[in-house]
């Protein structure tokens, strides 16, 4: 992992190995395996569409409770730039109705995407809504919005791999990688 890549643009170095990310899976899944230890009901997991679909699937394939699966789309960026405004790119492909409802993200920065979906979860009628994210930004993130399992905390910093984008590429790298701010670096193409 001492290969930077280029996305359009950018350039971006490597950050968090995947053995890393593998390791703040396996802690999630076992916090959230013994929350659930012994339920009768079946939570959802709603994946927060594009970005955590990596990190549900590999959330998943360690959990020993039973779980359905849902998801939605929402966008707030535009480029490496949050516009501040969540829109609904894509409803959700289930119902919430009566469940207890564990929404997946990829990352948590300002917030205001957990303070919307955790809104909209609620008037669909879920019981209960927790907060699962593979990253948070702590020092941009102050909402009140209880986060209930974390990954691993990181910089502010924008940040590319394992589900997360610049405009749309760089989702399928195991690794993240960060945006080189080093303008005399080049990439052979």
């Amino acid at each position: 992992m001492n290969e930077r890549i280029k996305l359009h643009d950018k350039v971006f170095k490597p950050m968090i190995t995947n053995e890393r990310i593998e390791k703040a899976i396996d802690e999630v899944a076992e916090r959230m395996n013994r929350d659930y230890e012994g339920c009768t009901d079946t939570p959802v997991l709603l994946c927060i569409l594009n970005g955590s679909i990596m990190f549900t699937a590999e959330l998943m394939k360690r959990l020993s409770f039973n779980v359905e699966l849902i998801s939605m789309k929402l966008s707030s960026y535009v480029g490496t730039t949050s516009t501040g405004k969540i829109r609904q790119v894509m409803g959700m492909t289930g119902s919430v109705e009566g469940k207890r409802v564990i929404i997946v993200e990829d990352i948590v920065d300002t917030g205001n995407t957990i303070v919307d979906l955790q809104r909209i979860v609620k008037e669909k009628g879920a019981t209960e809504v927790k907060i699962c994210t593979m990253l948070l930004k702590p020092e941009v993130y102050h909402k009140d919005v209880k986060l209930d399992y974390v990954g691993m905390e990181i910089p502010n910093d924008f940040i590319v791999g394992f589900g997360l984008d610049y405009d749309e590429i760089g989702r399928n790298y195991r690794d993240i990688y960060v945006l080189d701010p080093d303008p005399d670096y080049h990439v052979t193409e």
